[in-house]
């Protein structure tokens, strides 16, 4: 049982996020304007795949966009965030209706969509690209995700606390096309299914009848 474990360990590495189809198509994706009454946030939890995705079914979020943030370096590849020496994360950049969803139950949803109290670490995926951020635009986003940080500490959700950083907000840069809406386009990757589905099913069934009808969890 312990080299089948190894074995499915080194598998879900060889077919992790880190190991994207390069050369599909390597041009930056499209970065929109925030559409009138749209308001924008920020964040880094680990493989974009996931986090896009399970944000994307939330009720009031009209658009996710996989990149990077966190870092120095100007537009930078996939390959260069991956390498740690770019100082970015995985990030996404969701577009949302405030009048549907505000910035806290957003926030609650980021918390819930991937492991927050695991340092520089999403399951197989390791490095300082993978940590967890939040990036606040104004002194009330900071307040509110301090906020929703000691609720979920509070919670007991997770065993252990809360390591994800919360920072100013700075640039955001796309993703290169062929990572935008990876998790659809690749249902059949071992990847997606291993490691990016059980996040996604786990945001669904925390964030309730927030998710939009077809992604809400049906209970018998």
């Amino acid at each position: 049982m312990k080299k089948l474990i190894e074995y499915i360990t080194v598998l879900l590495f060889l077919c992790g996020c880190a190991y994207g189809q390069s050369g599909a198509d390597d041009n930056f994706a499209h970065l929109p304007s925030p559409r009138k009454g749209e308001m924008v946030a920020t964040f880094a939890g680990g493989c974009f795949w996931s986090l896009s995705e399970g944000l994307s079914e939330l009720k009031g979020v009209n658009k996710v966009v996989s990149g990077y943030s966190g870092g120095s370096t100007k537009w930078p590849t996939y390959e260069e965030v991956g390498s740690d020496k770019t100082g970015h994360a995985e990030s996404v950049q969701v577009y949302y209706d405030p009048t549907v969803i505000d910035y806290a139950t957003l926030a609650e949803a980021f918390f819930y969509a991937h492991d927050p109290t695991t340092l520089n670490r999403q399951g197989p995926d390791v490095g300082m690209d993978y940590r967890s951020v939040a990036f606040y635009r104004s002194p009330e986003e900071q307040k509110i995700l301090m906020e929703v940080v000691a609720k979920v500490n509070a919670s007991h959700h997770y065993a252990n606390p809360i390591v994800t950083q919360v920072v100013p907000f700075k640039v955001f840069y796309p993703a290169e096309n062929y990572h935008q809406g990876y998790y659809r386009l690749h249902p059949e990757s071992p990847y997606i299914q291993a490691v990016s589905v059980p996040k996604v099913q786990k945001l669904q069934k925390a964030m309730g009848d927030k998710m939009k009808p077809a992604f809400q969890v049906k209970h018998s």
